[in-house]
């Protein structure tokens, strides 16, 4: 049986270290750059590629759950009313603070 290619992501180069699986989270995006959670599919559209939520915040160098930190900006102007909702609950649907779940691995492209 053959093996699927690898899926190559674009993470800032800034962007902290994957962490290992049940370590905190730290931003390191990786999860969300390789494909969107169920709350990504929402506001992403799809199931694959990296989700339109996820955030690189400059100043700390790390990324974050648009849905989270930002939703109205997330989800612009037309579901703005849905917002503060869907924000307060996005720490939940994200699994924010269990710990990263995420079984990838991460190889620098050389």
């Amino acid at each position: 049986m053959a093996s699927a290619p690898p899926t190559v992501v674009w993470i800032q180069p800034a962007a902290p270290p994957k962490p290992p699986v049940g370590a905190p989270c730290n931003g390191c995006g990786l999860c969300c750059l390789a494909e969107p959670c169920p709350v990504g599919m929402l506001v992403s559209r799809r199931r694959h590629g990296a989700c339109d939520a996820l955030r690189w915040d400059d100043a700390q160098g790390r990324y974050f759950c648009g849905m989270v930190s930002d939703p109205r900006g997330v989800l612009g102007r037309r579901w703005r009313w849905i917002a503060p909702w869907i924000g307060r609950r996005a720490r939940r649907w994200i699994a924010a603070g269990i710990g990263c779940d995420a079984a990838l691995d991460a190889t620098p492209r050389g």
